[in-house]
């Protein structure tokens, strides 16, 4: 299912804060098994009050609906989500050129096991330039570091 009506849009505090961390779990969920689903729970408090909040997060809308959203840290890619319903429609690969047309370039890090993610930024071209062991939490839980030019 490909998608081009998609509506971009800059984040709002009062109305979306609960969708996209619902949508955060769902997709983390699926992409981060490894992490574990308590885990993944109880950071779903930081993406509601602080990750959020800190950013500069667009939403991709459907029919006025949010199903996906990025949140970037000047350049960097802390987040990018879409719901589990709309993963493959092309809503990522929207979000991934709207954040480069404010940007240029941009950078994140990914789980080396989310192997769906890592063949998706292969694909969009980003190019692997680190990785670390560890998480930020210092679990085991391998890291690459990515780079677009756009």
């Amino acid at each position: 299912m490909k998608t081009h009506d998609a509506v971009i849009r800059p984040y709002d505090p009062a109305t979306d804060t609960k969708k996209l961390s619902h949508i955060w779990l769902e997709a983390s969920l699926l992409a981060h098994p490894f992490v574990g689903e308590q885990r993944l729970r109880e950071q779903k408090a930081l993406i509601e009050d602080r990750y959020l909040p800190q950013s500069e997060t667009w939403v991709a809308c459907m029919g006025g609906d949010p199903c996906g959203f990025i949140s970037l840290l000047g350049t960097f890619v802390g987040a990018i989500f879409v719901s589990p319903d709309r993963q493959g429609s092309g809503l990522g690969r929207q979000l991934i050129a709207h954040a480069v047309t404010l940007k240029g370039e941009l950078t994140l890090e990914v789980y080396t096991d989310n192997r769906q993610a890592m063949a998706f930024y292969k694909r969009l071209g980003f190019q692997e330039i680190s990785r670390r062991p560890v998480d930020d939490d210092g679990n085991a839980f391998e890291n690459a570091r990515l780079r677009l030019i756009g």
